[in-house]
């Protein structure tokens, strides 16, 4: 394949006081309780000209185990819901994309879709749904379940809920509503229609109470990994947020999902690939490690311990011997990618338990760099020309200071050699990201048997 051209993709993924596990003791780091901290975050993103920026979510408080790790950790705590943010951030913002977690497995496919169709109108188009299926316990103990539901159905769900949600969208055409004072016609009655969704998950009618969103559809971005998570994405996704660790690694996955695209009639084009990154900078290479360093003194074991069971759905982690080589770990229903993740690394690299929560601390196994600005531009270059990534979910190990690092230091070396733009083309989520905008399914599908 050879080497591409272009310009990649710059998300910020702002996740509480920074990504690193043990980023709120940190003296630098903002409480991020305020929405005037994620604004400022936000136009800061806005004025370096990223993408979108980009909010998880969970929907469980990890406080039933007093543990050491749950008094000393996030533990599930979240500022804000984050389509109500989001809402808020598209007022004091005007081209940056805003994208937004939202599960699947406990969420509701109307009120989703008038969520995120209402935060695009609210922002002219610059809105985006990250779908996540939520492999955490404790969320669905909050939502009349008795134990995790399993991986299988939850992707089964998550199909008919993509598909429920995108139908809802293209229940009312663009030009739906004539607003026509003189012969008091409101809107086209054929303009708008029923959805009569019945499947094995969802009974919705329709038609969504809402006109069709500004971007046709919100983008949606979708982040699992594992085998049904990437034919999902295939056939859905027009973005994919993933944890990819090594060059070879990333280039495979970025190969495989995008050969999937044909089958479902899509090209390759269609949907982005944007590995998050956790860097590390400094101006000098020890002043990087310095950074980085001080954050890891900062990591109590039982943190490490508690971060490793929750992301790979693996409550024996907590048990094991910190300092025994890791061979194996139990099969779970909750994050089979992350689990596969953890246990490739730990393989590779011969890590004990301990060293492990140590590797990942920073970005929960996401790719991580520490360097110099020219090192960090480096690699994000050699996994953009290399098919590997089509831009990057940036994940600042503290704010705001990782993020202004990133932007004073990395982003003019970036356009420097011509991979990063200086103003934005367009003024929707859609249009950084290079994506079309769907045709309402019902009026494609009449063009096609014309």
């Amino acid at each position: 394949m050879a080497r591409r051209e272009g310009q990649l993709s710059l998300g910020a993924f702002l996740l509480y006081t920074g990504h690193h596990a043990a980023a709120w003791r940190h003296p630098g780091a903002s409480d991020s309780t305020r929405f005037s901290d994620f604004a400022g975050f936000a136009r800061l993103a806005e004025d370096a000209k990223f993408d979108a920026v980009f909010l998880a979510d969970g929907v469980s408080a990890r406080v039933q185990n007093v543990a050491a790790a749950n008094r000393k950790a996030h533990s599930g705590f979240y500022p804000f819901e984050p389509i109500t943010l989001l809402s808020a951030l598209a007022t004091v913002t005007n081209r940056i994309g805003l994208v937004a977690t939202a599960s699947t497995s406990f969420s509701d496919p109307y009120n989703l879709a008038r969520q995120f169709a209402s935060l695009d109108h609210l922002s002219a188009g610059r809105a985006g749904w990250n779908l996540v299926t939520s492999a955490d316990p404790g969320a669905a103990y909050n939502f009349s379940h008795d134990a995790i539901v399993a991986h299988a159905d939850r992707y089964r769900r998550a199909e008919e809920f993509i598909d429920t949600v995108t139908g809802l969208w293209d229940t009312v055409d663009d030009d739906a509503f004539l607003r026509n004072r003189e012969s008091g016609l409101y809107f086209h009655p054929d303009r708008v229609r029923a959805l009569n969704h019945n499947g094995a998950f969802f009974k919705v009618r329709g038609p969504l109470n809402i006109p069709r969103p500004p971007q046709g559809h919100p983008v949606v971005v979708q982040a699992g990994s594992s085998e049904p998570g990437k034919e999902l994405a295939a056939r859905t996704a027009e973005a994919v947020f993933t944890a990819q660790q090594t060059l070879t690694g990333s280039i495979a996955f970025y190969s495989d999902l995008k050969s999937r695209l044909s089958k479902y009639g899509r090209a390759p084009e269609d949907l982005k690939i944007l590995p998050g990154v956790f860097p590390v900078v400094g101006r000098t290479r020890q002043e990087a490690e310095d950074k980085f360093e001080q954050l890891q003194s900062l990591l109590e074991p039982s943190v490490g311990l508690d971060m490793l069971a929750d992301l790979a759905g693996v409550d024996e982690i907590r048990t094991l011997p910190i300092d025994a080589l890791i061979s194996q770990l139990p099969e779970t229903e909750g994050g089979k990618s992350r689990r596969a993740l953890f246990l490739e690394l730990a393989e590779r690299e011969n890590l004990t338990l301990r060293q492990l929560y140590q590797r990942v601390a920073g970005a929960r196994g996401h790719w991580q760099i520490v360097g110099t600005p020219e090192e960090i531009a480096d690699e994000l270059e050699e996994r953009f020309v290399n098919y590997g990534a089509d831009g990057f979910n940036v994940m600042p190990p503290v704010l705001p200071w990782g993020l202004s690092d990133f932007i004073e230091l990395v982003v003019p070396e970036l356009r420097r050699r011509g991979l990063f733009r200086n103003e934005y083309e367009g003024s929707t989520l859609r249009d950084h990201l290079g994506l079309s905008r769907p045709a309402p399914k019902i009026e494609a599908a009449a063009l096609a048997a014309e």
